[in-house]
């Protein structure tokens, strides 16, 4: 994992997440209107709390839609981690490729469906810009493509 850097706003965030559940986040992201609470793996139905309590109460306050993942442990829960993220867009498969170019490693997600292709790119790219940024912070890879 790369060196991660936290806005004022985020680490607000963090701190109310942490009161309301009683866990500890490790990151905050933004992503497609919504906030994105990374937890430790063993931690999630905990942060989530009985009949999702803690979303519910996180999300009034915030008036924001809530996610919560577990943190991944390396690149081989990375495309159950953008699984989670991406949800419910469906795609086919997520791997880390080296780009013949640059030498540069770079993960490539593809799916057959043209529309879920269309919602994981977003209006302006936002949401694969935003998608790209979470990734760059957990698995140091400096690209994305979707394809």
């Amino acid at each position: 994992m790369t060196n991660k850097t936290f806005d004022m706003q985020f680490i607000r965030y963090m701190n109310l997440f942490s009161r309301v559940t009683r866990i500890d986040p490790k990151h905050c992201f933004a992503y497609n209107n919504g906030l994105l609470f990374v937890v430790p793996a063993g931690a999630v139905q905990m942060a989530i709390g009985r009949d999702n309590s803690n979303l519910k109460k996180l999300s009034n306050i915030l008036g924001k839609r809530i996610r919560i993942v577990a943190q991944p442990s390396g690149v081989k829960e990375m495309a159950k981690f953008i699984a989670v993220i991406v949800a419910p867009i469906k795609f086919e498969r997520a791997e880390v490729v080296e780009n013949p170019e640059t030498k540069d490693k770079e993960i490539v997600i593809t799916t057959s469906d043209r529309e879920a292709k269309a919602m994981l790119i977003g209006r302006g790219r936002i949401r694969e810009t935003e998608l790209k940024d979470i990734l760059e912070q957990y698995f140091g890879v400096k690209n994305l493509r979707i394809m």
